[in-house]
């Protein structure tokens, strides 16, 4: 390998492990852990006993629910691995890590099911400008050709796949590879080095082919590899690497390896790979523009530990850090770390410095959140990359099950919320419920799994309430609200006459009064304005009443009993009087829904929304999605709380949606009636 050692830079790396779920990403970890010594045997996510699945929930779930770093050191040179969460529920740990990353290994397999979400997670890197490798894993349980395999993953990169090796049979089993750069074959040893063996016969008229068809790729874009060619000769060596790590850095391409983690085939030549086509962190600094003579790291990830406060996990872009180092966030504060560590797993090293290219956990960086750039400069840097969290699709009510446990809950979602960003908590309006709201039902589940293991606080889960609302069909006048009471002293007295109107939907509340001759004193009419909007607060059905206008029109007072209390009680008295006789109907939350869908799937989509109740308001081509549609709908809130599930099922894990209210449509028939029934219970 010596011809590639001139070109070679070396330095720290960081890489992250993506793909689809259950891809075989943290198992490839531990088989990269253990080729480089960093672990004396592989652990398996059967037995949780992986380095980077190592919380209680992915033991707990068996999967990883956040992303994982270790560190080991490979051929002199230092790389950190983040192993990221494959469930789509969790993708906005990729998110967060990808940015300052050099490469990402796109860990998948010949799965047409998971197809769809290899081709989200390309999306994302190609967006960012990361450079990426496919590794395609399990080949030892390969039922089809290499080819075959190309074919039914090509639609998921929008970058020509270039095969940098292929496959050796035997017996219908692949035993080995040919590496198509280094034009040599390789027999795989399991848990150890492949073994060189000699290539002849039909393997060798394969690599041929196969080798020119990788080089004509390369080509494409480099002008003298054509030339050669074309010309029948032989390229340099040095020139076909050097365009193999120039066309990944630039991601004219995406390699294409294969092994198999669980026995570790693959696993050195994916290595080597990394070592020699892999840019340096200078690259991953120029694509974010990072200011030249500063220090600058971005936080991939917060992580809030039991001991030792919070911690941000940053990729040191350059310059140099050391230990209790004062670093200003976005919000311009500056903070003095309280140590520097490495990650291995749960596992941390400290450190007294860290340089460039470094991933480090910083302690107790407050004012610190996830995806902000840090720097040792007195000025906060501006933000190097964009991390949008997406829309929540599926929410749930908590309440502490333990009341004395109130003040935990809000201080431990704070926590879950600051670890992941993809998390939101709101107070439910009418039922000052606790909302959490997040990714999918799995993210919700390992939510309330964090609440327990890491906090201490066991909560109770519900349906987020609805925001039905009620109005009135009919006018009527003349109804009047009196409030006496005489008890010793001087007593209570308000009386008022109210008229009371429908009002266009969306007009809310209005209130007017036309009293003549001081029959209320013009000091009292807050009062009544007030108590009346005290009574719509719960209409005779059970929700408040929206859109209806409220005149005052008459009353009576007392100089020395009356009062805003007493004419505010006349006011709420009145109200309520009068909302019997208006004929109240029911109204429910429409929401404007917009579902995000491969278009082999949008028929199925089509008649999960009509079982809901859903109104399709047509169609539209997603933009810069080829294959994706829009399906715009007005669908009831109500039918909105679980529609990401039937949309994922329906869509291989990939479709969402966005929603948002449109307006309020009355309700009637069996399902207002019992809507009403539940409420009064």
């Amino acid at each position: 390998m010596g011809d590639q050692a001139g070109r070679r830079q070396s330095g720290p790396r960081c890489i992250a492990l993506v793909g689809p779920f259950q891809s075989g990403k943290t198992t490839l970890l531990e088989a990269v852990l253990e080729r480089t010594g960093a672990i004396a045997r592989m652990g398996s996510t059967e037995t949780g006993t992986t380095v980077s699945d190592s919380s209680v929930e992915s033991r707990q779930f068996k999967m990883s629910v956040e992303a994982g770093f270790a560190t080991t050191a490979f051929m002199g040179d230092d790389y950190t691995f983040v192993d990221c969460p494959g469930s789509i529920d969790f993708v906005h740990e990729m998110r967060a890590v990808c940015p300052a990353i050099d490469a990402a290994i796109v860990v998948c397999e010949a799965d047409e099911k998971k197809v769809p979400a290899l081709g989200l997670i390309l999306r994302e890197l190609e967006e960012r400008g990361i450079p990426r490798i496919i590794f395609i894993n399990k080949i030892d349980k390969a039922s089809r050709r290499l080819r075959e395999t190309l074919e039914l993953l090509r639609p998921a990169s929008r970058v020509p796949m270039l095969l940098r090796q292929i496959p050796i049979w035997s017996n219908g089993i692949v035993s080995g590879f040919v590496d198509l750069a280094l034009e040599r074959a390789f027999i795989y040893r399991e848990h150890a080095a492949s073994e060189v063996i000699p290539l002849h016969g039909a393997d060798l008229e394969r690599e041929k082919e196969a080798r020119f068809t990788m080089l004509e790729t390369l080509a494409d874009h480099d002008d003298e590899l054509m030339e050669s060619l074309l010309s029948d000769l032989e390229p340099p060596r040095d020139r076909i690497f050097d365009d193999l790590g120039r066309e990944l850095a630039a991601g004219l391409v995406v390699p294409v390896l294969f092994g198999s983690a669980l026995q570790t085939h693959g696993v050195l030549r994916l290595l080597k790979t990394l070592r020699h086509d892999v840019p340096p962190v200078a690259a991953a600094a120029a694509r974010l523009g990072v200011p030249p003579g500063e220090t600058v790291a971005q936080v991939m990830k917060t992580i809030h530990t039991g001991h030792g406060g919070k911690l941000s996990v940053a990729r040191l872009l350059s310059g140099t850090l050391a230990e209790g180092a004062v670093l200003t966030g976005a919000a311009g504060i500056a903070e003095r770390t309280s140590g520097l560590f490495r990650l291995f797993g749960p596992g941390v090293e400290k450190r007294r410095d860290a340089q460039a290219g470094e991933t480090v956990a910083l302690g107790k960086l407050d004012h610190v959140a996830t995806g902000e750039a840090i720097t040792t400069a007195r000025t906060a840097t501006m933000p190097l990359a964009t991390i949008t969290a997406p829309p929540p699709v599926l929410s749930v009510a908590l309440s502490a099950r333990d009341r004395k446990d109130d003040v935990r809950l809000g201080l431990a979602l704070g926590k879950l919320c600051d670890e992941d960003p993809s998390l939101t908590v709101t107070l439910g309006g009418d039922t000052g419920d606790i909302v959490l709201a997040g990714q999918g039902e799995m993210q919700l589940r390992i939510a309330v799994a964090k609440l327990a293991n890491r906090h201490g606080v066991q909560v109770d889960q519900g349906r987020p309430a609805i925001g039905y609302r009620e109005t009135i069909k009919r006018a009527v006048t003349g109804v009047r609200g009196r409030h006496r009471k005489q008890s010793g002293g001087h007593g209570q007295f308000g009386d008022v006459v109210i008229a009371v109107k429908p009002l266009p939907r969306g007009s809310g509340f209005v209130f007017d009064e036309t009293i003549a001759g001081g029959v209320v004193p013009r000091h009292y009419v807050p009062a009544v304005r007030e108590g009346v909007a005290e009574g719509l607060r719960k209409g005779p059905l059970g929700f408040p009443v929206v859109d209806i206008a409220v005149t005052l029109t008459d009353g009576s007072f007392h100089t020395v009993d009356s009062s805003d209390m007493a004419f505010q009680q006349a006011g709420r008295i009145a109200i309520q009087e009068a909302l019997g006789a208006c004929h109240p109907v029911l109204l429910e939350p429409i929401q404007r829904v917009a579902v995000a869908v491969p278009s082999d799937a949008t028929a199925r989509i089509n008649a999960i929304v009509s079982a809901r109740r859903g109104q399709i308001l047509g169609f539209d081509t997603r933009d810069h999605w080829p294959g994706w549609d829009i399906v715009s709908v007005l669908l009831p809130e109500a039918e909105v709380g679980d529609l990401i599930i039937e949309i994922r099922s329906a869509t291989a894990g990939v479709g969402s949606f966005t929603a948002a209210f449109d307006h309020l449509a009355e309700l009637t028939g069996r399902e207002a009636e019992r809507i009403v029934k539940a409420r009064a219970a």
